[in-house]
């Protein structure tokens, strides 16, 4: 199952953030999935569980958007959607497109809370939001 190394290696990326940035911890995470990336966002969410065990995402909310497929088209040069196995332009209908997007897996945004500094804080931390 890659989706547990791909998710180690989302860990080891919010933990580098939260570190950047003096984070107790992450909050919500959210990533987008094009459905050309190879990877199964309900594979993912259950690996998700054990990747963040012991980091600053345990406990975090991981949203996954889907991303759509966007193609290019060589003979017309015109952008548009496309269905993930039907890769034509939506303009022209001729089959010799380039993909533009729908293979990524990235991180959009991760909210933190962050650790507050000072004598008087009672407030312990503060929510930012990073995209």
């Amino acid at each position: 199952m890659h989706e547990l190394a791909i998710c180690q290696a989302l860990i080891d990326q919010i933990e580098s953030i939260a570190a950047e940035r003096d984070a107790a911890r992450a909050v919500a995470i959210v990533i987008g999935i094009g459905p050309l990336s190879g990877v199964e966002a309900q594979l993912l969410k259950h690996a998700y569980p054990v990747a963040s065990a012991g980091s600053v995402a345990e406990g975090a909310e991981l949203v996954i958007e889907d991303l759509p497929v966007r193609v290019k088209c060589t003979q017309c040069g015109e952008e548009s959607d496309a269905l993930p196995n039907k890769l034509l332009c939506k303009h022209c209908g001729d089959w010799r497109t380039e993909l533009i997007h729908g293979d990524e897996l990235m991180l959009m945004s991760v909210e933190l809370e962050k650790r507050s500094v000072g004598a008087n804080s009672t407030a312990g931390e503060a929510k930012m939001t990073l995209h």
